[in-house]
């Protein structure tokens, strides 16, 4: 009975944990993987981004045709964040 114990101690340490280590590796990369769905769905959101990138080049193009200045006439980006939004629209009504 007192052989077992230590027994039991050395199949755990050299047997079993690598054991259930590797397991959870394979798992782990075999999920790591993407299915031919994730795939579908990158391909079409690349077509999506490439598409709008397009819709926005053109809108670009027409602004500057009408007005080569339109870039300069927006406002400040950081000025319009989410934070303080309110505040910042009445300080831009009124500068108006």
């Amino acid at each position: 009975m007192e052989a077992v114990f230590p027994l039991f101690g050395v199949f755990m340490v050299f047997v079993a944990f690598p054991w259930i280590i590797l397991h959870y590796v394979t798992q782990w990369k075999k999920g790591a993987t993407l299915t031919l769905e994730d795939e579908r769905l990158l391909d079409e959101l690349h077509d999506l981004a490439r598409r709008l990138d397009e819709r926005v080049c053109t809108v670009e193009r027409i602004m500057t045709a009408e007005n080569p200045n339109w870039r300069s006439l927006g406002c400040d980006p950081a000025a319009t964040g989410i934070e303080g939004r309110r505040d910042n629209i009445e300080l831009l009504r009124r500068e108006r």
